[in-house]
């Protein structure tokens, strides 16, 4: 299968994935605040550099596998876009302490679930 389809598939897949965490949030958790955005990025963070770990250290996936994963899947998955606009959002309807919140917080939780998954995925691998 050409390399492009695995991107494709996984793209679909993972906008798919996105818009269910987005829907669930409007309908469970109704907030002023941004979780669906924020969940999709920490969650994306601890995906990708989980699964980047294993393949750099205990697993050779094809490269079909990663670019269906990382690429695809996670690239739709993911929000950075997303979580761009709402920021300058809440800057523009004069909600500073938001904004500075919202970055703040998809950063820290991000990069937090990042580490997460490296590690995780470093004692698994034993490296």
């Amino acid at each position: 299968m050409n390399l492009v389809l695995y991107v494709a598939l996984g793209g679909a897949i993972g906008a798919l994935a996105r818009y269910w965490a987005v829907l669930f949030f409007a309908e469970h958790w109704l907030s002023k605040y941004h979780f669906a955005t924020l969940f999709v990025n920490t969650l994306g963070s601890f995906i990708m550099l989980f699964f980047m770990t294993l393949f750099m250290y205990k697993f050779s996936f094809p490269l079909s596998v990663r670019l269906f994963i990382a690429t695809g899947f996670l690239g739709a998955f993911t929000t950075f876009s997303t979580f761009s606009y709402e920021t300058i959002h809440l800057f523009e309807n004069g909600e500073i302490s938001q904004a500075f919140l919202n970055i703040f917080l998809n950063n820290f939780f991000a990069i937090g679930a990042g580490v997460g998954g490296y590690y995780l995925a470093k004692m698994m691998t034993n490296v």
